[in-house]
Parts: C-alpha cells; structure tokens; sequence
C-alpha cells in the first residue's frame, strides 16, 4: 500500500508522455506545418491542455525517483520527433544559414543584404521558405556570438534539417542543467516537467530551430554557475555574456548580476566585468568593420517591425498615437524592472521571469519562441497564468493562414485579444490570491538574503 502513491505519479507520467507524443507524431505527419496552420494550431492548444493538466497532476501526487528519468527520456522523444520536419512555421533557420554561408564566403553579414544582387546565388529559388526569409532587405539583426556559430554550423552541418541539431542540442542542455539545478534547491519533477513537456518549447526549437534555445542554454548555466557551483563569479558572468551574444535580452539581468557580485567596491565584480568586455569584444572582432552600420540597421529594424504586438504595447500607442512614445515607455519599464530587482535583491530566478515578462508584455514585437524565455524560470516560481499564455501563443499562427494564401503577414487583433485576455484574467487572480504580490516580494527578497546573494558576498 505506501508504494501505490509513487507508483502512481509514474503512471500518470507514462500516460501523459504517451498523450503527448501522439499529438507530437501527428504534427509530423503533417509535414507542412503552415499548409495545416489551423490543424497545427489545434494541435498545438491540445497539447497545451493535456501539458497543464499533467503538471497539476504531477504536482498533486507523491514523488517518485524515477519520475525525473522519464521526463528526461520522454522530452528527448518528443524533441526527437519534430527535429527531422523542415520549418515552416517560421523562415528564420533560413537566415541563420544564409548568414553563416556569408561568412564563409568571406563577406560581411552585418553590411550585406539577402537582397543584394551580387550575393543572389547564395540563395536557393527552388527552397519556397527560404526566398521568403526575414528581413531580406537589411544586413544581419542577430548578435556575434550567434553569428559565429551560424559560420560554423554553415560549414559542418549545412543542410536545413541538420543546421538545427546545435540549436537542438542546447535545448536538451537546457533540461540537464534545469534538473541539475532543481535537485541543488531540493526541486520536485514536475517543476522540471513545466520546462521539458512545454510544447511551445518543443515545437519552436525542435520544429523551427530558434537560435533563442543557444541563448537560453548559455544563460541557465550561467544561473547554475552561481547558485549551484556556489558563486563561480568570472565564470557565471561570461556565461551570462554569451547568452547577451546570442541574444540580446539577457543583458538586462547585468544590474543584478553585478549587484550580487559586491558592486561596485568587490574585487571580482570588476574582474568579471573585464572579462565580460574581453569575451565580447573577441566575438565583435571579425564584424568590426559594421560596427558603425550596426545602429543604422537596428532602428530600421524597429521602426519597420512591428508585426505581433503585445498587450501592453498596444494599449500605449493606442492612446499615444505614438510608436515611439509607446516603445520608449516598454524601455524604460523593462529598465525599470531590472533596476529594481538588483535593489531589493531579488531571488535571481524571479528576477527573470519578471525582467523577461515585462519584456515581452511591453515590445512591440512579441513573437511565440519569444515566450521560451519565461518557461526555465517558471520551473522555480510556477505560474498557471505564465504557462497558459505559452500555450496560447500557438494562436498567433493564425497569421500563416492569410500570409500563405495572398502574403500578407498581419495579426488579428481579435486573435491577439484571445491570447492576453484569460492570460491577464488570470494573473490578476494569481496576484490577488498572493497578497497582491506584496508577500512573494519580500519572500524573494528574504530568500535571496537566506541564500547569500545580497552585496559583498
């Protein structure tokens, strides 16, 4: 009788990992995910049903050892599953590959253009998706680092399905280091579960190949460098500034970092600073010469991409009339936010998924593998709001269904307003159900100051 419980939550485990990848085969067979954009989309939300109720079905029973290893195991089935679809959801493994096939030919992926006449025999007219990569008429918008790896990736893997292996490989990074990490904080599987089963996360790494997973893989070790290595600080901190260099997001997480480290008057702040200059200076050194287009590009690129707008973005330039004004605001709340959070030295998990939310919620640009970046740090503080809105963004691929037939890539508002309105309505009831968020602030502050992680540690 006291092993019926615990076997109990493997059953469940072994059920929901069989639900799940039945739904994941499906979307297999489907093969062009944005010909089938309504059945993906139906998929997807399925999915998303059969994943919540697993993790409050997971959480609601006692825990098993072996639970872990069979969401290990089952992760890398599902990923496995999708890994070997050519994306179609998204072109963007298109420009990785012509970035890192630029490179090797010698030029410049911050001064050229896919566009440019001269480089038009680097691009396949036979490949639908890849003559409609993104930003065909602007040079590169992803960082160094990413840059780097796209060469070598180009070089050694350069077919479509194979360019997604690393980006693959550092997802499944991802889960190791999230369950190395849960087992330090004496975590329980169904925290890692919100990460390894989240089907947003399966479908835009294994599926689309985002290089956001690169980037997530950097930084999750750079949060287990510190908190579970104990406060490795030269070594966290150039983590941390690999995952700036494959995606720009994380470098609101330096005033924090910084703070923990004893800034401004410890010794290894300032060390790890320079090593932090160091590593980005050697990754911008073979792009040097773009360095002054570099700019240019980014305000184009803000000025003329403004496709999926998040709520609270939307809001503001309706009222302003301004996208500047509304933008400008999202800056300096997200500023704000990280500015904050190292001030009252808040536990650093939370401190993400705060940063990263007010990120997502104020851009003016909120794509769905954007979302990936909140789901590690749901594992430590589980959100039902959270992890229903990385649900919900399978809707925004409602777009495909119009972009594929007359090419007109526009998001419905009414669609947008389904994504954020449960999503907000819920929040609301999270945050009045928590003391109206008073009582997890100073929890994560006391925890951060339990653990060791004020100034001068």
């Amino acid at each position: 009788m006291p092993k019926a419980p615990k076997n109990k939550q493997v059953a469940v485990a072994i059920a929901g990992a069989v639900c799940l990848e039945f739904l994941f085969l499906w979307l297999h067979h489907l093969g062009d995910l944005e010909l089938y954009a309504v059945e993906t989309i139906a998929t997807g939300l399925a999915a998303g049903i059969i994943y919540l109720v697993l993790v409050y079905a997971l959480e609601h029973s006692s825990e098993n050892q072996r639970t872990v290893w069979l969401i290990l195991a089952a992760a890398i089935l599902f990923r496995a599953t999708l890994w070997s679809l050519v994306p179609t959801l998204s072109n963007d493994l298109y420009r990785y590959q012509w970035d890192g096939r630029v490179q090797l030919q010698g030029d410049n992926p911050y001064l050229v253009r896919p566009s440019d006449r001269q480089l038009a025999g680097l691009r396949d007219p036979r490949n639908h998706n890849e003559m409609r990569m993104p930003g065909i008429n602007i040079p590169t918008i992803y960082p160094p680092l990413a840059e780097l790896l796209f060469r070598e990736t180009a070089h050694f893997l350069p077919r479509t399905v194979l360019f997604k292996f690393p980006m693959e490989l550092a997802d499944v990074a991802v889960m190791v280091l999230l369950a190395i990490w849960l087992r330090a904080a004496g975590g329980r599987s169904y925290q890692l579960a919100i990460y390894a089963w989240n089907p947003l996360v399966i479908v835009e790494f294994a599926g689309s190949g985002h290089s956001d997973a690169l980037a997530l893989a950097a930084l999750v070790a750079a949060f287990v460098a510190m908190l579970v290595v104990r406060f490795r600080t030269v070594l966290s901190t150039l983590l941390l500034t690999s995952a700036v260099l494959l995606k720009s997001f994380p470098i609101l997480l330096f005033p924090l970092w910084m703070v923990r480290m004893g800034w401004p008057r410890g010794g290894k702040a300032w060390r790890a600073g320079v090593a932090a200059a160091g590593l980005a200076i050697v990754c911008m050194w073979p792009f040097r010469a773009a360095i002054h287009e570099i700019p240019r590009t980014m305000a184009n690129f803000q000025a003329n991409w403004r496709d999926n707008n998040s709520s609270l973005y939307t809001v503001l330039k309706l009222f302003s009339h301004s996208h500047e004004f509304a933008a400008g605001i999202g800056v300096g709340v997200a500023v704000g936010v990280a500015l904050w959070c190292a001030w009252r030295k808040i536990d650093p998990p939370l401190a993400a998924l705060w940063i990263f939310g007010t990120v997502l919620l104020f851009s003016p640009n909120a794509y769905s593998w954007y979302f990936t970046w909140v789901i590690p740090f749901l594992c430590f503080y589980p959100s039902a709001a959270w992890m229903l809105l990385t649900i919900l963004q399978f809707l925004s691929y409602h777009v495909l269904l119009r972009y594929s037939a007359l090419g007109d890539f526009h998001f419905d508002p009414n669609f947008v307003a389904l994504t954020y309105i449960p999503f907000f309505g819920m929040l609301l009831w999270e945050t009045f159900r928590q003391g109206g968020g008073k009582r997890l602030i100073e929890s994560a502050s006391g925890s951060a100051r339990e653990a060791g992680f004020s100034s001068g540690t």
